[in-house]
């Protein structure tokens, strides 16, 4: 017979009034020992979701390398001048971040940040958010930081043209 362990329980008056009612005095012991093996059943093990997770993070590291890899044969099947950079967007502040850099070809952080009153370094994120999504999807950014001059601007994020439908 296995090995038993006692242990205490708080549970509020009412369920245990309940209990009392349903559950027989000399059965109690084990209906709630069945209670507790019935909501483990059901409760995954958490060394399986992180041995899960972690194969998962795997695979997907794996496939970004693959497609990096195509990218850069020029064998990945992306169209130049056919990619939405709205695609790599999450909310109105990407939308209008995008919006800004295809009417003014280019703009610097503090230029977004003017724009769309707001911190400086939530542009900058959101920037870098999507410079390195669009990295890991096509092999190469829609959105690309230059820190020379071009177009008069100096540190600036510029839309790379090559990429981005017209």
């Amino acid at each position: 017979m296995e090995k038993v362990r006692v242990v205490s329980v708080k549970m509020p008056e009412d369920v245990y009034k309940e209990m009392l009612l349903r559950v027989p005095e000399g059965e109690r012991s084990g209906f709630i020992c069945d209670a507790v093996k019935e909501k483990l059943e059901k409760t995954p093990k958490p060394d399986k979701i992180l041995e899960l997770e972690q194969r998962v993070g795997k695979v997907e590291k794996e496939l970004s390398e693959v497609r990096k890899y195509l990218a850069d044969l020029e064998l990945l099947t992306f169209e130049r001048g056919k990619t939405n950079p709205h695609s790599f967007c999450l909310d109105e502040i990407d939308n209008k971040i995008v919006d800004y850099l295809i009417h003014y070809k280019g703009a610097t952080t503090p230029e977004l940040a003017e724009y769309l009153k707001t911190n400086r370094w939530l542009v900058l994120n959101r920037l870098r958010r999507m410079q390195k999504v669009s990295r890991k999807q096509l092999g190469e950014s829609v959105i690309e930081y230059y820190p020379g001059e071009k177009s008069g601007k100096k540190k600036a994020w510029w839309i790379n043209e090559q990429l981005v439908e017209t």
